[in-house]
């Protein structure tokens, strides 16, 4: 197989583009003559943030009997991708966010990510949001790291265009990003386009202010355009939108054959089986162009837990004809069960080859790590080993993660005591509990808010370590104290769910508090969404209705008091000069609740923020 991706300018338009393509390719592709049946496989990951290990304590319900078991970790995903390797026309794929989320990154800053995903050699890598966390710097230290291999992947991002001479494009705009790549399988060439998520890598990360980020649907069909105009007709778009903008953009092009996508963690495909229930679709799911062809979209979930192999067959036109495959959840073989004291202990030899026979056709397949992937790994573990171990606190029951109350995917599928948490009103325990420790550690804050994005993964029951505290705020913020009226409060709630019921964002920004509660509608329009919200000032032990002009401080992360996620009322007070930067690491700050506390429960009910959810389809959540 040949590949080829440009190094020319990013093209701005249909015709640019096509000069380009028929000007910089050396020898230059032919245009594909026409062939019946070709099938294209493409194996896909996305959103592994950083969680190279495996999670230890996967719950399952195998037989109705709840079962831990080792589930992924990238040694496992590579085993998967080389198990492919005899498909044909295997395209080799991952839909962005490799990076932040763990201690892996917090160490070594992309160098162990770029390590584990040159043991596949990925022919594409499509930017995600989380890749500009550190700027464009920082980006550009962890594609140096990929570059280190020597596999050659093409780094994708048609709608991204850095400044000449920032650390993405020192000389010229393609020397770091490319807009698409070519790939010749057999006598067809197909083309591979990357789209970055806008608004959301603009306003959640940290691109300099100088990289342009482009309309998402406006570049894929300009590139689609021109790449038609030099006679590529097989098109994939590697994405980092999420699955609702994928089925949404879908339907606004023509030309599209396959989406592979990332951002939103969707899982996708029935997994009812094993006990995971909370799937948001088929796989893959198959939509409708503008042409009224279909288009096959898949996404494999996150953090390293799922592998993602999607068949596409086409007719002589190049037209889809078909779309299949299956999405594998690689386990361990360490099959653990409750004996009569309640604790999980391995199984014995007879329930061994019994939950064997269950997994057939579940989804979960028991796959050995990847030798020299679990080399890679071990490298850079060792160094980690010293700093995971130090127990910091116990949490007295699991904590779950929820974005929004309602929600389709279960972020805390395979915990414990959170089987049902995205159903529930109350929303995300560990939010609660991340906001009580930013309201305990500042000496003013009436209010602690946090954004349900900001927290990564949930807390289950049992020992808590540094590791898992890093895990859960892998970030680097600090806090920010500010001065706000009661009303601009309640307007920054409204910022927060508007800034994805509304404004097309990331429903990370949903908020959750300490010191504050409310009643919540999403149903309504934007500015009547929230009522009944009050107040416990700092010392109190009593609700109060927030008073509009009443003056509050509130305690939150730089991030958020500088308009991330949409909160521009936030940004309005920090710009009017009312913030102070506390410089209290957010991260250390949750570390000090948990030592001050020893152990961490669910708050008392009158505690959440949410006291009542309806859904933006009218359901009232229990």
């Amino acid at each position: 197989m040949r590949q080829t991706s440009l190094s020319s300018v990013l093209p701005t338009s249909a015709a640019a583009l096509a000069l380009a393509l028929t000007a910089c390719q050396t020898p230059p592709l032919q245009p594909p003559a026409p062939v019946a049946g070709l099938e294209i496989n493409i194996a896909h990951i996305n959103d592994h943030h950083s969680n190279l290990e495996p999670h230890r304590d996967f719950e399952l319900l195998l037989g109705g009997v709840p079962t831990r078991v080792e589930a992924g970790g990238f040694p496992r995903l590579t085993t998967l991708f080389r198990a492919s390797a005899e498909r044909p026309n295997l395209l080799k794929v991952h839909a962005g966010d490799a990076m932040t989320g763990t201690l892996y990154h917090t160490l070594y800053n992309g160098e162990a990510d770029a390590a584990l995903m040159n043991t596949v050699c990925f022919d594409a890598f499509e930017l995600g949001n989380h890749e500009f966390d550190e700027s464009d710097a920082g980006l550009q230290r962890f594609l140096d790291f990929l570059r280190n291999g020597q596999c050659g992947t093409a780094v994708l991002a048609a709608n991204v265009a850095p400044a000449i001479g920032s650390p993405l494009a020192p000389r010229t705009p393609n020397d770091y990003l490319q807009p698409y790549l070519l790939k010749q399988l057999g006598a067809v060439t197909v083309g591979i386009i990357g789209i970055e998520v806008r608004g959301k890598t603009m306003n959640s990360s940290r691109p300099l202010p100088g990289t342009r980020f482009l309309d998402e649907v406006d570049t894929a069909q300009q590139t689609i355009d021109a790449l038609r105009v030099g006679g590529i007709r097989h098109i994939i778009l590697l994405t980092h939108q999420g699955y609702d903008a994928d089925l949404a953009m879908a339907a606004r092009l023509t030309d599209v054959d396959v989406i592979i996508g990332g951002d939103s963690h969707t899982l996708l495909g029935d997994f009812s089986a094993i006990g995971i229930t909370a799937s948001s679709g088929p796989y893959p799911t198959v939509a409708r162009n503008r042409d009224g062809d279909p288009v096959c979209i898949g996404q494999a979930w996150e953090y390293a837990k799922l592998f993602g192999l999607l068949q596409v067959r086409f007719d002589e036109r190049a037209t889809v004809v078909g779309c299949s495959g299956e999405v594998t959840l690689p386990i361990g073989d360490d099959f653990r069960q409750k004996d009569g004291t309640g604790a999980f202990v391995a199984v014995d030899a007879a329930q061994r080859m019994r939950i064997l026979a269950q997994l057939s056709g579940s989804g979960a397949r028991v796959v050995a790590p990847d030798p020299i992937a679990q080399a890679e790994l071990a490298r850079y573990a060792g160094r980690l080993d010293d700093m995971k171990r130090q127990r910091i606190g116990i949490a007295g029951q699991s904590l779950c993660l929820v974005r929004v109350p309602g929600e389709s995917t279960n972020r805390s599928s395979g915990v414990a005591g959170c089987e049902d948490a995205n159903t529930l009103a109350r929303g995300s325990d560990v939010a609660q509990a991340v906001a009580e420790a930013y309201r305990q550690a500042s000496n003013l804050a009436d209010i602690a808010l946090q954004n349900g994005g900001g927290i990564r993964t949930p807390l289950r029951q049992g020992e808590i370590t540094f590791s898992t505290a890093y895990t859960v705020l892998p970030y680097t913020n600090v806090l920010f104290e500010l001065q706000l009226t009661g009303r601009q409060l309640v307007e920054a709630l409204e910022d927060a769910v508007g800034n994805y019921l509304d404004r097309g964002g990331s429903d990370g920004s949903h908020p959750y508090a300490a010191g504050l509660r409310w009643q919540l509608d999403l149903s309504k329009p934007q500015g009547s969404r929230f009522s009944h919200v009050e107040v416990k000032r700092k010392g109190s032990d009593a609700w109060r209705a927030v008073e509009p002009d009443a003056s509050y401080t509130v305690v939150t992360s730089d991030y958020l008091a500088t308009g991330g996620d949409g909160y521009a009322t936030l940004a309005r007070v920090h710009q009017a000069g009312k913030s102070v930067n506390t410089y209290l690491n957010y991260t250390q700050t949750f570390v000090d609740y948990l030592l001050a506390r020893g152990t961490v429960t669910r708050p008392a009910a009158s505690e959440y923020s949410h006291q009542s959810v309806i859904t933006r389809e009218g359901k009232r959540l229990p």
